[in-house]
């Protein structure tokens, strides 16, 4: 029994021996699984800022107006017995729109002609009569009085042959009234009368409306101080005022992307308007294709004098926070840096940066999510793909990409 009990108790032994050496190997095992490898940093597209020669440029809202808008209409009493147009038609100047009955009118002209003839007949008799007084009277064989006479009736024959002449000249006119024709080139409206109706009948009738859209005029309004920074502008290229037809204008509508409308300023108001401070500004734009139509609301732009050497970085690499705009740059030693920056103008795709930022600095413009102040990243050289295109520069020919700055 003993014996047995010895036996028993060096099994038990050997087996906790066996169970105590095996949880080390799995403690040991555990240990090399549950080691931690930090991740690698994040990678990120860097580009310095673009350094430039830019024109700023004073943007406004305006609209549209008709170089010319006018009514047509029926001058002289008669039935309507054509219109010669399409609703809405492109009309060239001079073509015939509506025509009025003119028999009456060719009546008037030839009883004008008529008048005339016969005032020129008694002209003629009375200068005869009026000749052969004044011979015989300087003969003394007529007296004073009968030359007076046939004077007075000569004078009488020539108002006759003048008043003659006019109603002819009126009778032309009233004929050429009964043509209602295009006063200039443009789009004519709806016709408001038909063929038929009577016209012209104690007051003058509108038949319809002329809008010249080619060109087109754009008004707005700028401040005072604005028309300041033009005029300082145009000083710098040794202009005046008087020279605004030099000044371009760019326009862009409500649908359109950028200003693709170019024109020039035509007109300044020679005041200010007291109760608003503001003065009319008038563009004149060439608009054969009609794309423009009076009436439209517009965006317009005025640039102003070149400044040079510029910082400008891509808009989508800013950020808006409560203490103001900023853009995450990355330092020497690959550490992401928060700069509160101050901007200016959007060129582009590209905004003016005034103050914050260095020509030098590596700018984050792709992958900026997964950087944040203070980690460690991985900057990669932005591509053409990854910038839009500078101003001024086609999209093929994207701004050189930062490198990083030698250790």
């Amino acid at each position: 029994m003993r014996r047995d009990h010895r036996a028993r108790s060096r099994t038990r032994r050997v087996w906790a021996a066996i169970a105590l050496a095996g949880t080390g190997l799995w403690l040991s095992g555990c240990e090399e699984k549950n080691t931690y490898v930090p991740p690698p940093p994040a990678r990120v597209t860097v580009a310095a800022p673009l350094q430039q020669s830019i024109v700023p440029a004073l943007a406004f809202t305006g609209n549209t107006a008709a170089i010319n808008a006018v009514d047509l209409v029926a001058r002289v009493e008669g039935f309507l017995t054509a219109i010669d147009y399409t609703d809405g038609a492109l009309v060239k100047k001079g073509d015939r729109l509506f025509l009025i009955q003119q028999n009456t009118y060719i009546a008037n002209l030839d009883a004008a002609k008529a008048s005339l003839t016969s005032a020129q007949a008694q002209q003629v008799n009375a200068a005869g009569e009026y000749n052969r007084q004044a011979t015989l009277g300087k003969q003394d064989f007529s007296s004073q009085a009968n030359v007076d006479k046939a004077k007075a009736n000569l004078d009488m024959a020539n108002a006759g042959v003048q008043s003659a002449e006019a109603n002819l000249e009126i009778a032309n006119i009233n004929l050429g009234y009964t043509t209602v024709s295009a006063p200039f080139d443009g789009i004519v409206t709806r016709h408001l009368v038909d063929v038929g109706e009577l016209v012209g009948h104690g007051a003058p009738t509108t038949l319809a409306s002329i809008v010249q859209v080619d060109p087109i005029y754009v008004y707005f309004t700028v401040s005072e101080q604005q028309v300041l920074r033009i005029k300082e502008a145009l000083a710098k290229g040794g202009q005046t005022l008087s020279d605004i037809g030099a000044v371009p204008v760019f326009i862009g509508l409500q649908t359109e992307e950028g200003y693709p409308h170019e024109g020039r300023l035509d007109y300044i108001s020679p005041e200010v308007d007291p109760s608003t401070g503001t003065l009319q500004v008038r563009a004149l734009l060439k608009n054969a294709d009609h794309a423009l139509m009076p009436g439209l609301f517009v965006r317009v732009k005025v640039p102003t004098r070149p400044v040079p050497d510029v910082l400008l970085v891509p808009d989508i690499a800013i950020g808006r926070a409560q203490q103001g705009s900023y853009v995450l740059t990355v330092n020497v030693d690959n550490v992401v840096e928060q700069k509160i920056i101050s901007t200016g103008d959007l060129q582009g795709g590209y905004r003016v940066v005034r103050s914050g930022l260095a020509p030098s600095d590596r700018v984050i413009v792709t992958g900026i999510q997964r950087a944040a102040p203070g980690a460690k990243v991985d900057p990669q050289p932005a591509g053409p793909d990854d910038l839009p295109a500078p101003p001024g520069r086609p999209a093929a020919q994207p701004p050189a990409p930062a490198t990083s700055p030698a250790p």
